[in-house]
């Protein structure tokens, strides 16, 4: 019986895939971390800077940011909220790799998943001994309505904590509210303290250094867009159209530009 049980515990073994190597943390511009370990990832894919419009001032705010980081300076903690499609997260991913352009690979990305955020301290201890400074970047992040654990953790990662972020990290989060979990009017009918929840929210917004509204564009900066982007390639355009695009889509946003140059790229071949 013994010998059977060993036998099917080897076959079971040679079965069972084997563990994730351990990241280099020196070798990669990008990782993503999943919890269980990180994959490295060989290039980070982002448009250039100048073709991110209608968001100069936070463009350069979040850029000047990281290359501060990327160059050993103090630099803040990031919290880029609003709007849907306005270029958030294009705008990390620029900021990074024009920061490793001009700093060469003292710099890396790290993208976190919203199901790995539990595990952030065990990221923190593994970049904490590495010789090379990171933007760890969560994206979208968002609580479920009555998750007062997930804001407390991150609040106390960001500053105060004993498992607070290490000082190589610094942590670019996007979210489409500027407090990161949802507010309901009933939190202010509280009869004891009205406003205890929705401070207590905000106090997470509150504990970055940098944070950056992005805001539903005009028509002149959608069209500046759809220019930019529909230049780069070398594609005509039609500003008729173009408004069209968006009028069908129901809003104007850096994605949508995106989107509509996407169709005049498929059309024209490019």
């Amino acid at each position: 019986m013994k010998h059977t049980l060993k036998r099917i515990a080897a076959a079971l073994e040679r079965l069972a895939p084997p563990p994730p190597a351990a990241a280099d943390w020196l070798d990669a511009p990008a990782y993503v971390w999943t919890g269980a370990g990180a994959r490295a990832v060989p290039q980070i894919v982002a448009p250039p800077l100048n073709l991110l419009q209608g968001i100069d001032k936070q463009k350069a705010a979040a850029a000047e940011n990281v290359r501060r980081h990327a160059a050993g300076l103090p630099a803040h903690d990031m919290l880029l909220w609003g709007a849907r499609g306005m270029g958030k997260s294009a705008l990390v991913r620029a900021s990074v790799a024009t920061a490793q352009g001009a700093h060469g690979d003292t710099l890396a990305l790290v993208q976190v998943g919203a199901d790995a955020l539990a595990t952030l301290a065990d990221l923190f201890a593994a970049l904490a001994v590495v010789e090379r400074r990171f933007v760890v970047f969560i994206d979208d992040l968002g609580f479920a309505d009555g998750d007062s654990d997930g804001p407390r953790r991150l609040r106390s990662w960001l500053d105060g904590g004993v498992e607070a972020r290490p000082a190589n990290v610094r942590l670019a989060v996007t979210s489409n509210r500027r407090a990161v979990v949802a507010r309901h009017l009933d939190e202010q009918d509280d009869p004891l303290n009205p406003r205890d929840v929705v401070d207590d929210q905000l106090a997470l917004a509150d504990r970055f250094g940098l944070s950056l509204g992005f805001h539903a564009c005009n028509q002149d900066d959608y069209l500046a867009m759809v220019a930019g982007y529909a230049e780069a390639q070398g594609l005509d355009w039609d500003r008729g159209e173009a408004l069209e695009w968006s009028k069908r889509r129901g809003a104007r946003s850096g994605r949508v530009a995106m989107h509509f140059v996407t169709e005049l790229a498929g059309r024209q071949g490019a």
